[in-house]
């Protein structure tokens, strides 16, 4: 991610509240599929082993805490805002959304105002989670990135009075049925920037299923962070405002649409048909199978396409951070932008 401010956008408080509102709906209209996922083991459908599904519907039915997720947004301030994806286990662009962009605002527009709770929301949320001693923070090494949030958010943990160690995701031991640290100490409670569907073939991954340790994001994530949610949540709530037409085939959208995999990160392995035309990413994902969304061209501003990555900590709508890319895919090297609306 490159924080970029040779450009920013400015929102009216209107297209704010809009914004605020959509956020807040989608979390719920996720919350009611997460439900009809555990009460009809609809598990198969987005192609999660099976093995995992009552470790899912075990983490579901206790509410195991969640810290964050972030929605992607299409939004032209002229139509509603329309979900794209929602990156509900492992978001990244935490730093320059909660604390860059703020910075930036302070020394540059003091007078104008942000959509951007996202600091305070972690602290309130980890004073929530509670974790019962020290809480790790894992990421995978040689990943400046991924070091960059979790070193970010253990900073918002130890604000919150939590003992937050780091250790990377190749260290982490098992011992005696136990997950251990480099000096063999047990880990009850692990934030973990890797996502549950490489965890969980991991050598290691089948010793989650005893439930050795506290993770977040907690295992039900695994429905949300699939991208077979957008069709169920099509299937769900049809014309729904804030959702696009999607599906587990390409036929009901026909010529135009975008294939997503179930599982992918940072813009791989995506293919936009428009008619005659289709344009591909490279990748490796693909394997579990495809969503069909149909095709919302992104707004551009200047010659570039926006995503608004809109925040979700604590189960609240939290701010909003803004990514410029010259393609219509947004990837990880894609521009993060600020904003500011006036009030």
């Amino acid at each position: 991610m490159y924080w970029d401010e040779s450009a920013c956008y400015e929102f009216s408080a209107r297209e704010i509240d809009t914004l605020e509102a959509a956020t807040s709906a989608l979390q719920e209209l996720c919350v009611e599929a997460g439900q009809r996922i555990v009460d009809e083991n609809l598990y198969e459908r987005l192609a999660i082993p099976h093995a995992f599904h009552d470790l899912i519907t075990d983490s579901w039915n206790r509410d195991d805490p969640s810290l964050y997720g972030r929605f992607d947004l299409r939004f032209d301030g002229k139509s509603a805002p329309k979900l794209l994806e929602y990156n509900a286990d492992t978001p990244t662009s935490l730093l320059e959304a909660a604390v860059v962009q703020w910075h930036w605002l302070q020394e540059l527009y003091p007078s104008r105002d942000q959509f951007n709770s996202i600091h305070e929301k972690l602290i309130a949320s980890w004073k929530s989670i509670r974790p019962n001693g020290p809480q790790y923070f894992a990421c995978i090494k040689e990943h400046e990135e991924d070091l960059r949030n979790v070193e970010y958010l253990m900073d918002t943990a130890v604000q919150a009075g939590v003992d937050a160690r780091h250790i990377f995701v190749e260290d982490i031991g098992w011992n005696s049925g136990r997950f251990v640290d480099l000096q063999d100490q047990p880990i009850a409670d692990l934030f973990k920037l890797y996502p549950w569907e490489w965890l969980i073939h991991e050598q290691f991954g089948k010793y989650l299923l005893k439930e050795p340790m506290r993770l977040i994001e907690p295992a039900w994530k695994m429905m949300w962070s699939n991208k077979g949610i957008l069709a169920l949540l099509w299937e769900m709530f049809p014309n729904h405002e804030n959702l696009l037409p999607a599906y587990f085939s390409p036929e009901p959208l026909g010529d135009d649409y975008v294939e997503k995999p179930l599982l992918s990160r940072e813009g791989a392995n995506i293919t936009i048909k428009s008619g005659l035309r289709e344009q591909a990413t490279d990748g490796e994902y693909g394997e579990e199978g495809f969503v069909y969304q149909q095709l919302a061209e992104l707004p551009r501003f200047d010659g570039n396409y926006t995503v608004i990555g809109s925040w979700v900590i604590g189960g609240e709508a939290a701010g909003i951070g803004i990514r410029e890319d010259a393609t219509p895919v947004t990837g990880n090297l894609s521009r993060f932008v600020p904003h500011y609306f006036v009030p």
